[in-house]
């Protein structure tokens, strides 16, 4: 890099702070900061999703994936994405938003509590959250080690810089800051991918690279599968992502939520997943012919790109594709951070402390913005230690630990929300979330121990969700716990007898009242509004 490409760099996080700062005048309430208020257009909810769902790590470990084996790298990670999205637009992305526009929540797991009970809110927020300090850990142990390759300066160096910039538009401007920046952020990879893609075809013969290379490239670099990258593994893949990306990974839903209507939140799911299908193609095809232009140093081949980008960029563009590893991973870490911190605060926070349960408007979003800066310290000490034997590698933590965990915490979550499940209760989330957790632990430490070669990465990532997912649904075969109020609050959300006329609401109840028929924070008397109470107010029953 030279003083060019600082500058490129220096002068986009000036523009992600100047956007957050201007977001911190829409940002009145805790509904504002964590669902936009409900006002979100579609088109920028759906950019939002896509941008929120990778990071730096498609251009340090996917790169090596592509870089070793080809195609698969597209065939078994964004197309299988594209694919769950596309089918939770009509499944689940509508009822993500009545959560809010009919419930009148600001956290994706507040409902729990009606749906189960409390010991099942409690147990799915606090090991997601846990898994999310890990996961984000590892979002910005890759951005720094890209960081590192061009600029020399350490990691936690760049893990330091990359967050404190990050937490500061994400904290004063919330869930309107993180979509408006990941909009900007999606501009600057448009430019900075096709200017990648020019260069590499340059240096390849022309367009008609985009036909002619494959002769050229490593013998199966155009098989759809390879290496441990199987069908099996595509399969499980693709069961995972459409319940991580329709609302498992929290950030995910909030982008549903923040939409006006359920209608807008399908067309947003629709954009996202077309986005899905098309543009990963175009950050991948350098990519897969970066064998031919450099020789990795690294034995995942996880500096290939960074090294193909020194290599043919001039200065000023390749501080526009710096720019571009950065807007990816900021843009998944600030979101994570702001569904993190939604938990915290609406789901954790209660139960702890009967303050939190009365919190003002004012105190609610301090409350807010405090867990988001803890979340983003946290998670930057965890990617201190990502490189650790505890945690191998930077792949590993991403494909292997959250795809394996995720399931288990997801399953009760986005299954919970559909009619046909109705009769799994408290007991198949509690045994199923428990025993999937378990079966990732045996299957990745114990077994993997001792089988020669160790279990395949296809079995160590799908079969927590798969023990998770029949257990959830024999268990609520064998003891139905459905109830009327249940299936009252299921008919809310599935949008039984009720028309798309839903608006913006006050998370606190400060419209229509708590679920209780309390006024604001409980104080006083109000409707009896159509949403659910908070942790530790009581029972609320759900209006049919």
């Amino acid at each position: 890099m030279n003083s060019l490409d600082w500058i490129v760099l220096i002068a986009y996080f000036g523009v992600m702070i100047a956007i957050g700062l201007w977001s911190h005048k829409r940002v009145d309430n805790v509904s504002d900061f964590f669902t936009a208020g409900g006002k979100m257009p579609w088109w920028l909810s759906g950019i939002s999703h896509h941008m929120s769902g990778y990071s730096a790590v498609m251009f340090t470990g996917y790169a090596g994936i592509a870089y070793l084996y080809g195609v698969t790298s597209f065939v078994t990670w964004s197309l299988p994405i594209a694919i769950g999205i596309g089918i939770g637009a009509q499944i689940f992305a509508p009822r993500l938003n009545r959560l809010r526009s009919r419930l009148r929540v600001a956290s994706p797991l507040e409902y729990l509590k009606n749906r189960y009970d409390l010991r099942t809110q409690q147990a799915l927020a606090w090991s997601g959250l846990l898994l999310k300090i890990v996961d984000v850990g590892a979002k910005w142990a890759a951005i720094a080690t890209l960081l590192s390759v061009f600029t020399g300066i350490s990691l936690n160096q760049g893990i330091l810089i990359t967050g404190v910039i990050t937490g500061i538009y994400c904290t004063v401007g919330g869930l309107w800051a993180d979509a408006l920046t990941e909009l900007g952020q999606f501009v600057i990879q448009l430019f900075a991918g096709i200017a990648m893609l020019v260069a590499v075809m340059g240096k390849l013969g022309g367009f008609s690279a985009l036909w002619t290379v494959w002769d050229k490239l490593p013998d199966g670099h155009a098989e759809p599968t390879a290496g441990p990258y199987t069908v099996t593994f595509l399969l499980a893949f693709l069961f995972i992502k459409t319940f991580e990306y329709n609302g498992g990974m929290w950030n995910q839903a909030q982008r549903y939520m923040a939409t006006a209507s359920a209608r807008e939140a399908t067309r947003s799911a629709r954009l996202s997943a077309a986005l899905w299908l098309v543009w990963p193609l175009v950050l991948f095809f350098p990519m897969w012919c970066a064998p031919l232009l450099v020789e990795a140093q690294k034995p995942d081949a996880s500096d290939s790109y960074a090294l193909m980008t020194e290599q043919l960029l001039p200065h000023g563009l390749l501080g526009l594709v710096i720019v571009g590893f950065f807007s990816h991973t900021m843009a998944m870490c600030s979101s994570d951070a702001n569904a993190i911190a939604a938990v915290f605060t609406r789901d954790i926070a209660p139960v702890l402390s009967r303050a939190a349960r009365g919190w003002s408007d004012r105190a609610g979003l301090l409350a807010a913005r405090l867990s988001t800066i803890s979340f983003l310290a946290l998670s930057m000490a965890i990617a201190t230690q990502v490189n650790s034997p505890t945690f191998k590698d930077i792949i590993t933590v991403v494909i292997k630990w959250v795809a394996g965990l995720m399931g288990p915490i997801a399953i009760p979550f986005m299954l919970g929300l559909l009619k046909p499940f109705r009769r799994s209760g408290p007991t198949a989330a509690l045994v199923s979330w428990a025993m999937g957790l378990l079966a990732f632990w045996l299957v990745n430490y114990p077994i993997n121990w001792n089988v020669d070669g160790g279990v395949p990465l296809q079995y160590q990532v799908s079969v927590p969700l798969a023990v998770s997912l029949v257990l959830y649904v024999v268990i609520g075969f064998l003891k139905p716990e459905d109830t009327p109020e249940r299936d009252a609050l299921l008919g809310r959300i599935d949008g039984d007898g009720h028309e798309e006329t839903d608006g913006a609401g006050d998370a606190n109840g400060k419209t229509d009242g708590d679920a209780n028929g309390k006024g604001p924070n409980g104080k006083g008397k109000g409707p009896k509004g159509p949403g659910i109470s908070r942790a530790g107010s009581g029972t609320a029953t759900p209006t049919p």
